[in-house]
């Protein structure tokens, strides 16, 4: 086997309780899109809306010359003047950047040339309507011998992920406490939606998921970069036919 630069990242589902985390490995011949696009697998984001992914090596510079070199360092100041975040999005319409952001294709670059020096932590946005975010802390990046056909690969986590056009975190919340009850009219409702009467939202799946992700990750680059629909098999795949679930995969 080759030697491949690996990369270990932390994910967890913001301002969600009880949490929904996953960490995971990479090797750095990925783009930073199908960083992207095995973070959307993780946390069951269906590829239906846009996406971005955030870099904030500004603030991780600020705080590492802050513990470092102390409050006022003029090298760190002028430094700072010059560094920018990276927004990376694959842009279908104009692209709004916040300040002290550059704009970067995600399907055009690697993660051995993006990542490194003051990256530790980035945001991925789902949904922008329903407004899902995924923090995303790189904890380790080293040399391993590794079969390419391994990674991305997940090591461990816990929960299912979201439910796609269930009103983001506050629909999650509610969704959680209806189908707690498991039974009544609101649950009726609910699993007459989600085509299903057995999702848990608690579930976790390591060896599923890490089957997804050797599947899957090719599907979500079809369709976010060459605008191609799933085929049949891959529609399949993607709502867990093989497993018996429901039309949307729950």
């Amino acid at each position: 086997m080759a030697e491949h630069n690996v990369y270990r990242f932390y994910a967890e589902l913001a301002d969600y309780e009880p949490k929904n985390w996953w960490r995971f490995e990479i090797n750095g011949e990925k783009t930073m899109a199908e960083l992207a696009y095995s973070i959307l697998l993780m946390f069951e984001m269906q590829a239906s809306h846009l996406f971005s992914l955030t870099d904030y090596r500004r603030e991780t510079f600020k705080e590492w010359a802050k513990a470092e070199l102390g409050e006022e360092n003029s090298a760190a100041s002028d430094y700072l003047a010059n560094l920018k975040n990276t927004h990376y999005e694959i842009a279908f319409d104009d692209v709004y950047l916040q300040e002290n952001e550059e704009l970067v294709k995600p399907d055009e670059v690697t993660l051995n040339q993006e990542l490194g020096g003051f990256t530790s932590r980035l945001e991925l946005a789902y949904d922008y309507g329903d407004d899902w975010k995924v923090e995303l802390y790189l904890e380790d990046s080293t040399k391993k011998q590794i079969s390419l056909k391994d990674v991305p690969r997940v090591i461990e986590g816990e929960g299912f992920g979201i439910i796609e056009d269930v009103g983001g975190v506050t629909g999650l919340r509610q969704l959680a406490q209806i189908l707690k009850q498991g039974h009544g009219a609101e649950y009726d409702d609910m699993a007459r939606w989600l085509d299903s009467t057995t999702l848990d939202l608690q579930s976790f799946d390591q060896e599923d998921m890490n089957f997804r992700l050797k599947k899957l990750v090719r599907v979500y680059r079809e369709a976010y970069e060459d605008g191609l629909e799933p085929t049949a098999r891959s529609y399949k795949l993607l709502t867990r036919d093989y497993l018996g679930k429901g039309s949307r995969g729950y």
